[in-house]
């Protein structure tokens, strides 16, 4: 017998895929062991290697990394959003003097590399006499001027994705074409594209770990420093451990917050309780 894509396997077939399998998995934990033996025989899981993150300056400073990392974000999030929604409205504009000039605006952007954009936000522009970039500021404006396009994109794909018959209904109710976008057409793309929305966010997130390269004082910018410190050994790997757990808690929380919103955006079902007759008849007689 065999299914819609593929035949199912036989007796020879699975006792293949499970000897595989076997293979594979005992492969991965061979080299595993063989990272942990060489991690152990480097001294890496001594006390002496870990010893630098038992300070309490250290701990401080990780802290205040960490509110960094999450400020960068924040900020980058929420001006991506705004200009994400902006270039979109162009995007979708009937007159071709406003889409156009956005469109090639949203294909220059997205084709730079975030890197690059941070490099010419801080070391470009001051020899031009532009003074106030900050090192938040070049990597604000760099993760909001690649962000804001793609999520752009995003909205774009979302309103086209709608069917037909949700604008044409509007407009036959008399609503402008402000009104059908805003209240009809752009609330349920965005509750649609939510979850590539919320990926679109982890990548800001992670991408804020570039900001290190314009002396940007977040999570990596602290892990290289605390790693190259000879006096202590030059714990990279306690380092790498340490600050990596703590982006992937950061990823997992929004993720979690991802889900939360998506099950918000869906609308919680309430099961039907059963009815007490009793209660009802008594409330009727006292009626």
């Amino acid at each position: 017998m065999s299914s819609v894509l593929y035949d199912v396997p036989g007796p020879r077939a699975i006792r293949r895929n499970r000897i595989l399998g076997i293979v594979t998995v005992l492969v991965v934990l061979g080299i595993l062991a063989f990272i942990l033996y060489r991690f152990s025989v480097t001294g890496q899981f001594t006390a002496a290697k870990w010893r630098i993150f038992t300070f309490p300056l250290v701990q401080q400073a990780i802290v205040k990394a960490t509110l960094s990392t999450l400020t960068a974000f924040g900020l980058a999030a929420v001006f991506s959003m705004i200009l994400g929604l902006l270039l979109s409205i162009g995007r979708l504009s009937a007159h071709a003097w406003i889409r156009v000039p956005v469109t090639l605006f949203i294909e220059l952007f997205r084709a730079i590399p975030v890197l690059i954009l941070m490099m010419i936000m801080y070391y470009g522009l001051p020899p031009l006499g532009v003074t106030f970039v900050t090192p938040l500021v070049a990597v604000v404006t760099a993760l909001t001027l690649y962000n804001g396009p793609v999520l752009a994109e995003v909205f774009r794909a979302g309103v086209e994705s709608l069917p037909n018959g949700q604008k044409e209904a509007a407009y036959a109710i008399g609503l402008r074409k402000s009104g059908v976008m805003r209240l009809v057409l752009y609330p349920q793309a965005i509750r649609a594209m939510m979850p590539v929305i919320i990926s679109q966010l982890v990548v800001v997130l992670k991408d804020t770990a570039l900001g290190f390269i314009v002396t940007f004082n977040e999570l990596l910018y602290l892990a290289k420093f605390y790693g190259s410190q000879v006096t202590y050994g030059s714990p990279i790997i306690p380092a790498t451990l340490v600050f990596g757990a703590i982006y992937v808690a950061l990823c997992l929380l929004l993720a979690g917050l991802a889900k939360w919103v998506e099950v918000r955006s869906r609308g919680s079902q309430r099961e039907l309780k059963p009815v007490d007759v009793e209660k009802i008849e008594l409330r009727a007689g006292e009626i």
